[in-house]
């Protein structure tokens, strides 16, 4: 919401300034999968992060499907790690069920689909998910939807449980820098003093809140950054002028 003067009169004054990127920003998916899921919330699942196939991030939480990708607290907070597009690849997988390893879901699924034996596929799973989930994961898994559940093999019961335990969704991008709560980036914190927030660069001058390359995850962290750089730098400046 700035005009973006404060970075411009950091250069002026001869401050490195890291380039400003959004963070705590939704995801934008590289497919249609969050589209078909679009109103959909989950509540208690765990998200992890991957770029370029290594592990990156980790957390339980909640989180939305939009027409556009992922939205919500969990998806926020993982955004923050994102910070390569460009150069690396990453992906999402959704454990859809994080309080169950998959010996107890297993057992889950196989007493689900003892009440259910001579249904379809696609209606075996109403009492595991929520009713707009299970088309998309039922594709996911490769098992024909119309399929009698007393002939889904072991092999096929172990495709659903990869899908249930880590959901994919292939992530393009970020939304635009308008829409995220913060931004990364910023005056190069190795220019300012931490004890009294002067640059180093040129007396009388400070820094406080977003203009400087700090930044946090969600729940207050970012409003305090800003209060705390905010008092010290005034503080400091008063003292300075006594």
């Amino acid at each position: 919401g700035s005009t973006g003067d404060g970075y411009r009169f950091a250069r002026q004054a001869g401050h490195t300034v890291v380039p400003a990127n959004p963070s705590l920003v939704p995801l934008v998916e590289d497919g249609d999968t969050c589209q078909k899921l679009m109103g959909l919330s989950l509540r208690n699942v765990q998200l992890t992060v991957y770029e370029n196939e290594k592990k990156l991030y980790s957390d339980f939480g909640e989180m939305l499907f939009t027409h556009f990708g992922l939205s919500g607290p969990l998806v926020l907070s993982a955004s923050a790690h994102m910070r390569h597009f460009g150069s690396k690849k990453y992906r999402v997988e959704i454990d859809l069920k994080p309080a169950l390893d998959e010996k107890t879901l297993d057992k889950r699924l196989l007493a689900d689909f003892d009440k259910h034996k001579n249904s379809d596929f696609i209606n075996a799973l109403g009492e595991l998910l929520p009713k707009k989930i299970i088309p998309v994961v039922i594709e996911k898994s490769g098992i024909d939807p119309r399929e009698k559940v007393n002939s889904i093999t072991k092999a096929q019961r172990a495709a659903l449980l990869r899908v249930l335990k880590a959901f994919p969704v292939e992530i393009s991008g970020k939304r635009p820098i308008a829409e995220a709560i913060i931004t990364t980036g910023g005056v190069s914190v190795r220019e300012v003093s931490p004890k009294t927030m002067e640059s180093k660069k040129l007396p009388h001058l400070y820094f406080a809140g977003e203009v400087l390359d700090v930044d946090a995850y969600t729940g207050g962290f970012n409003l305090q950054i800003a209060w705390s750089t905010g008092r010290l730098a005034g503080l400091s400046a008063a003292e300075e002028e006594s």
